[in-house]
């Protein structure tokens, strides 16, 4: 354990983690000098994106917009405010060397869950869709993604049936609950990280919005996982009606009906639970569910007895009477060019 003064703190973050992470430095009365917030021209593609600019000037706190961390002005700025600890909480950019070095106590990351398992990518969405408890953990950065000494670690439980929603609302209560414990201790200048144990680590791998295609031939159980990890705030799950883009928001399995369908057909409609599917085991109610803008169409209706998805047969056998029909059209209108001289 290192005793230090107390430490000059910079903070850099995209989300509402970063948000709840700056206003308990600055609840803690904490000395930072200055905070860093994702352009908004980078905002496209992070999900909950959230600006720190007014909590930081309200605070007398200076600010900088950044769009690649790594940056030459970016790294400049930080050095500038020659910071003890660079907290990056809620940054999916990685950290390279010439920043890492910059701290003279050391980079802080955050990651969601129990260090080292559950290292990488999308660790939200991986939590929901497995029921796996996770912990809002603070840790010294290094080259390596997630696997730095731990200075701080608050457990919070998942559920079987939480939403990525749900996942997010416990993961930042435990992230408050974790700083409000070490922040006191890091003030009175105490640096204290425990290396983390390498043979147990796991590995997230990366998601992506096409990966919330549901498979109608999956059992219930497993298509209404897929439905609470991709629900908000990330992009959803979806289906096919008609060649449109159906998002399932909400969805649970049903285990006390004696229905029995074809694979992916509607069988029955309930004012309060939604349209009923039969899936590849077992039945499962959609109950929320949105279709993607269309330009200027109406969206389909859901009826019962609708095929959801797409059927590689079926939709081969009408692309192919289509072809048939345009070759026929066609050879019709070139009876109707006139013929060559010869």
């Amino acid at each position: 354990m290192a005793e230090i003064q107390e430490p000059v703190i910079v903070l850099a973050g995209s989300v509402h983690s970063s948000y709840l992470a700056l206003q308990a430095l600055l609840r803690h009365r904490m000395r930072v000098a200055g905070v860093l917030g994702l352009s908004p021209a980078q905002s496209a593609d992070v999900s909950g994106y959230t600006r720190l600019d007014a909590l930081a000037r309200d605070a007398g706190v200076p600010y900088s917009d950044f769009e690649d961390l790594n940056a030459p002005a970016a790294v400049e700025t930080v050095r500038g405010w020659a910071p003890d600890v660079f907290f990056i909480v809620g940054l999916s950019q990685m950290v390279k060397k010439e920043l890492l070095a910059i701290p003279r106590l050391g980079c802080v990351g955050y990651h969601p869950t129990r260090l080292p398992e559950g290292r990488g990518r999308a660790p939200v969405a991986w939590m929901a869709l497995e029921g796996r408890s996770g912990a809002s953990t603070f840790f010294v950065m290094n080259e390596r993604a997630d696997a730095g000494p731990i200075l701080a670690q608050e457990a919070f439980p998942v559920s079987e049936k939480d939403y990525s929603a749900d996942v997010e609302r416990k993961l930042e209560a435990a992230l408050i609950a974790a700083l409000d414990r070490w922040l006191p201790r890091l003030k009175m200048g105490e640096w204290q990280a425990v290396a983390q144990d390498d043979t147990k680590a796991t590995y997230y791998g990366k998601r992506s919005p096409e990966d919330g295609a549901i498979r109608w031939d999956w059992p219930a159980g497993k298509i209404e996982a897929l439905v609470r990890a991709a629900s908000r705030p990330y992009p959803g799950a979806f289906t096919f009606v008609e060649g449109r883009k159906m998002i399932v928001w909400r969805a649970e399995a049903e285990t006390g009906l004696p229905y029995r369908g074809v694979t992916g057909r509607t069988l029955h409609h309930d004012a309060s639970k939604g349209w009923l599917v039969q899936t590849g085991e077992g039945l499962l109610w959609l109950a929320d569910v949105e279709f993607e803008a269309g330009a200027g169409q109406a969206a389909p209706k859901l009826r019962i007895g609708t095929m959801l998805g797409f059927h590689p047969e079926n939709e081969l056998f009408a692309l192919r009477n289509r072809v048939s029909a345009l070759e026929a059209r066609i050879a019709e209108l070139e009876k109707t060019l006139p013929r060559k001289k010869s």
